[in-house]
């Protein structure tokens, strides 16, 4: 088939073969855009000829389903913030368990450190000041559960400021205690005391400046406290000799021993063996002669040996 077009501007008529695929697709495509066109007029002329309250339900509509899926999303939101404050509220009777179990652990201190008993109490908060920030938060935890938080949140502050001055005191208590001669250096019996006695050997009185504790040949001979070598070798009439500087004013010796186990600059602590026993020196038998010095003056061990840490 085909079409002839005649036009008195030209001479000649141009001739249109719908037998030629090309130009039924481009007369089709030309078809399709006309009435496209006219669709979209149509629509564009409808909404405009619409009624405002046609538009107004519209957007009512609309702003109800947006209110719909925001009060789902609330609803989802205030269940989480539920099941978080059921932690906060597990978590917070934990936490007060514990708090009961500290000031247990701080009275038996106390009662264990032998402090007085106002010195410490665990029942009562300690006199605290300061100014106060007034700013507000942005954020609230329901009443009841705040106020628990922050009085257990003050209750275990003012535990640990109480539990760390008495950690300092036993502390200061222990390290005091460790370097104050303390206890027998060996096992064994006194043989003879501090004081005035007979000489062993020409039996004429003489000043004894500790006092003597048998025991066998090679028995370990322990440290009574803390502190440095101060002297570790041979002395006229004490033979082998430990001497043991306290650091607190007092001052250690352990004479007469078959050997030595330390050296001077040794740093020994409580019940560490310096030596073993013997009967070196001006000696009758094996035995340990102990002296304590305070002050650079000798005094009577027999109380510090009979004395328990």
């Amino acid at each position: 088939m085909q079409i002839i077009l005649v036009s008195r501007a030209r001479k000649l008529p141009k001739t249109l073969d719908l037998a030629d695929r090309r130009l039924r697709w481009k007369l089709f495509s030309a078809l399709a855009v006309a009435v496209l066109g006219c669709v979209g007029l149509g629509v564009a002329l409808a909404l405009t000829l619409a009624s405002p309250r046609d538009r107004a339900l519209t957007e009512i509509h609309d702003l109800q389903q947006q209110i719909k899926q925001q009060n789902t999303q609330l609803g989802g939101v205030r269940q989480d913030a539920q099941r978080g404050l059921d932690a906060l509220a597990v978590k917070l009777g934990q936490l007060q368990a514990q708090s009961t179990r500290l000031n247990a652990l701080g009275e038996r201190l106390v009662q264990v450190g032998k402090l007085d008993d106002g010195e410490f109490n665990f029942d009562q908060s300690p006199a605290i000041g300061g100014v106060e920030d007034v700013s507000g938060s942005a954020y609230a935890l329901p009443p009841a559960l705040d106020s628990s938080i922050s009085q257990l949140a003050s209750q275990l502050d003012t535990q640990q400021a109480q539990l760390s001055a008495l950690q300092s005191l036993l502390l200061d208590a222990r390290i005091e205690s460790n370097l104050k001669p303390t206890g027998m250096p060996v096992p064994g019996y006194i043989s003879s005391y501090f004081g005035v006695r007979a000489d062993p050997f020409d039996g004429r009185s003489a000043r004894h400046t500790g006092i003597d504790i048998a025991t066998p040949l090679g028995t370990p001979v322990h440290a009574v406290a803390e502190g440095m070598v101060t002297y570790a070798g041979v002395r006229s009439g004490y033979g082998n000799v430990v001497e043991i500087d306290h650091g607190n004013g007092y001052m250690t010796r352990y004479a007469h021993n078959s050997a030595l186990d330390v050296h001077p600059g040794q740093h020994v602590q409580v019940g560490d063996v310096i030596s073993q026993a013997g009967s070196t020196g001006r000696s009758t038998g094996s035995h340990v002669h102990f002296e304590v010095w305070y002050d650079g003056r000798v005094v009577n061990p027999l109380a510090f040996v009979r004395n328990h840490r």
